[in-house]
C-alpha cells in the first residue's frame, strides 16, 4: 500500500467520515424525493476538514499545522513523515521537482494530496487545493 492509499484510509476510514457522510446524505435524499431524477446512487463525499478537526480534538488538539503541513498532517494520521516517505509520495502524486525535502516540495505535496482526497471522493476546502 502507498503513502497516499495510508493517508486516504486513514481519513476515510475515521468514524467521523461516516458521519459526515450521513450528515450530507439527508438533505440530498429529501431533495432527491421532492424532485425523482435518474436512479443513480449519490455517494456523498467525505468533509475530510471535519475529519481531520475530530483526530486533532481526539488526540488533544496536538500543536499541528495540519492544514498547511504535509508534515503535520501525516504526523496527526500517525504515518511516518519521514523524507523518504514524503519521497515515495512525490512519486505517487508526480511532483517532477527536486525530491530533497524542500518547503517547495512539501508545499507542493500538501496541495497535491488534498487535490487527491477531492478527487477520491473528498470534500476539501479549495484554499487548501490552491
Amino acid at each position: 500500500m502507498g503513502i497516499f492509499s495510508s493517508i486516504k484510509n486513514a481519513i476515510f476510514g475515521h468514524p467521523a467520515a461516516a458521519q459526515t457522510q450521513q450528515q450530507t446524505a439527508a438533505p440530498a435524499q429529501e431533495q432527491q424525493q421532492a424532485q425523482p431524477t435518474s436512479t443513480q446512487t449519490l455517494q456523498q463525499p467525505v468533509d475530510v476538514e471535519a475529519v481531520l478537526n475530530e483526530i486533532s480534538s481526539e488526540k488533544g488538539n496536538p500543536d499541528l499545522n495540519w492544514q498547511s503541513s504535509i508534515v503535520d498532517l501525516m504526523k496527526l494520521l500517525g504515518i511516518d513523515s519521514s523524507l523518504s516517505n514524503r519521497e515515495q509520495l512525490a512519486t505517487e502524486l508526480g511532483y517532477t521537482g527536486s525530491k530533497d525535502g524542500s518547503a517547495e516540495m512539501n508545499i507542493w505535496l500538501h496541495k497535491a494530496t488534498m487535490k487527491a482526497l477531492a478527487d477520491n471522493g473528498g470534500r476539501v476546502p479549495a484554499n487548501m487545493m490552491v
